[in-house]
């Protein structure tokens, strides 16, 4: 069964090797640790047996919000995990008065791009080669009205 809870400073080793897994250009664990430490952020973690499968991480800006990491461990993809903790952080931001959530998404990934728009996300437009190894452009996506 999986847990989805507020990510802790002891997560941050698993969440930092998680994201040298997946991501070509991981953030640093001082990345993680400082946006922890911040008042307008909200980092959580999908937990499993004891291990952690999945991260998410978004920045509070009035009424808006930004997800900037969604990540999930490769073997456990296809499980709902993105999908629980998308619907966890946004009903915790739409209690917290945020109305408006912005993302952005690598161009090329299909199965992301599906799963945002079946949650209320729309293409409002594209970073041209915002990603980097490889260079790709990001989708910018966004939920109106939480």
């Amino acid at each position: 069964m999986i847990q989805i809870r507020e990510m802790t400073l002891a997560d941050v080793g698993q969440v930092y090797d998680l994201e040298k897994s997946i991501f070509s250009i991981p953030w640093s664990k001082e990345s993680f640790e400082s946006s922890l430490k911040g008042k307008d952020t909200l980092f959580i973690v999908a937990e499993k047996e004891g291990k952690i499968s999945g991260y998410l991480g978004m920045y509070f800006m009035g009424e808006e919000a930004d997800i900037s990491n969604v990540a999930v461990s490769k073997e456990c993809r296809r499980q709902h995990i993105a999908q629980s903790m998308l619907e966890y952080i946004l009903t915790r931001a739409k209690s917290g008065g945020v109305r408006n959530v912005t993302l952005e998404v690598r161009e090329t990934n299909v199965a992301a791009i599906r799963l945002y728009e079946s949650m209320g996300f729309r293409e409002a437009g594209i970073r041209k080669n915002y990603y980097k190894e490889p260079i790709e452009n990001a989708l910018i996506m966004w939920k109106q009205n939480l």
